[in-house]
């Protein structure tokens, strides 16, 4: 198949030399030279990026699919749909930020055939367009460890009782009731399985398997085998009929990349980008700008807090890492002080990633545009989903999604 991302990936050698496919990619050299040997499978996920490279695109036909995009943040759901052959059809955000830097990345949405809405609880389920997908990353806030932490700090109700996030939920099975669509996939924070004693997410599975009528899979996916994070978040897929579809068919690498895929190359191969320009890498000196090195008062605060909690016997402190590694959970709040993520600079004082660091660690290619600010950038990378992951979700969905839809499961040819 034309899809198959070894072919692909012979395909893009005959262009491009292998130091070029590893930037692109965001790989080490070594490591395109082991897809070619045959010693390592390049990856499925990486098909969508190298038909990228090759000037093709998926041809259109029947067994395209529709999806909405809800509580959306800056697209990385609907990257992982459409690089599997869906069509958006109408957005939900509400963030003004996170609109901006969404519209940014998907300016060519026709309006006679795209709908971009902001508050979903106030829009009525009947004027949603049809669709096959219902894709929703509703906010995790209610239902993450921090976020229950902080509200009950604030005497605040949390979950479900949250009348500003914990219903938004309710908005989703709304519109899967009225749509009715072949399928939805919904994404939220690991600790939504427990939180409440469990008692949130048995109500949420009792609403979509009994109340909707939807055959539900659940699974908690660590996305460090696509980008070197550990991140964990819940994935529920749902279908509007009985399948035979398992989470053995996903296709996770064997090992995951380390921090130095996705870091500022200082060796003077790192890419100019012109809408980036010198914002986060001085070209002219091959180095990573300065205001992302921690100045000495907060280095110096985030040392003695991390001694502080360790005297006491907790495992509170900062994330040091150096290239070969990987790292924590990338957060909304890392453009507070960065201390969950801080590069090792030998011997100097760490840095912050770059905004552009993050949108790699998330797995965004680097066409993708930054057009806010540098801590509202923090905070959309933080609150992101990793963009490989949600592409192999798409693949293993599809074939499910396309029968129940009564779409011609023909194989998917490319054109240029």
């Amino acid at each position: 198949m034309m899809d198959n991302a070894t072919t692909l990936l012979s395909q893009a050698r005959a262009r491009y030399t292998q130091r070029q496919l590893a930037d692109q990619l965001n790989v080490s050299d070594r490591t395109v030279m082991r897809w070619e040997s045959g010693e390592t499978t390049c990856p499925t996920m990486l098909a969508p990026a190298l038909k990228e490279l090759l000037g093709l695109r998926p041809a259109s036909g029947p067994e395209d699919f529709r999806f909405i995009d809800l509580f959306a943040g800056i697209g990385g759901i609907r990257k992982g749909f459409e690089a599997h052959g869906g069509r958006c059809v109408f957005t939900s955000e509400w963030n003004k930020y996170a609109e901006k830097t969404y519209l940014a990345n998907f300016p060519d949405d026709d309006e006679a055939s795209h709908t971009f809405v902001g508050d979903i609880q106030t829009y009525p389920a009947t004027e949603v367009p049809d669709h096959d997908i219902l894709l929703g990353g509703f906010p995790c806030q209610p239902f993450s460890i921090a976020g229950v932490s902080k509200k009950n700090s604030m005497g605040r109700l949390h979950g479900f009782e949250d009348a500003t996030q914990g219903t938004l939920f309710f908005d989703v099975a709304r519109i899967i009731n009225e749509k009715r669509p072949a399928a939805f996939m919904l994404e939220n924070v690991k600790n939504l399985r427990s939180h409440d004693k469990g008692r949130t997410f048995a109500i949420i599975m009792d609403t979509l398997q009994n109340e909707l009528g939807y055959e539900v899979h659940a699974k908690v996916l660590d996305a460090i085998n696509f980008t070197p994070q550990h991140r964990e978040r819940i994935i529920i897929v749902g279908f509007r009929e009985p399948t035979d579809f398992t989470w053995e068919d996903l296709e996770v690498p064997p090992v995951g990349p380390r921090l130095n895929t996705i870091l500022h190359r200082t060796d003077g191969t790192e890419p100019v980008l012109d809408w980036d320009g010198d914002r986060y890498f001085d070209h002219e000196n091959a180095e990573v700008q300065s205001k992302f090195t921690l100045t000495p008062n907060l280095w110096a605060y985030l040392q003695a807090y991390a001694a502080k909690h360790k005297a006491a016997g907790n495992g509170f402190g900062y994330g040091l890492v150096r290239p070969s590694g990987t790292t924590r959970t990338l957060s909304a709040r890392y453009y507070k002080d960065g201390s969950e993520i801080l590069v090792d600079q030998d011997g100097a004082r760490p840095r912050r990633l770059t905004p552009r660091e993050c949108a790699r660690l998330m797995g965004y290619e680097d066409t993708f545009r930054i057009p806010v600010s540098d801590t509202q950038a923090y905070k959309q990378f933080g609150n992101s989903v990793v963009t490989p992951v949600m592409s192999e979700i798409a693949r293993i969905m599809t074939p499910h999604v396309l029968k129940i839809a009564n779409r011609p499961t023909v194989a998917r040819g490319l054109s240029v």
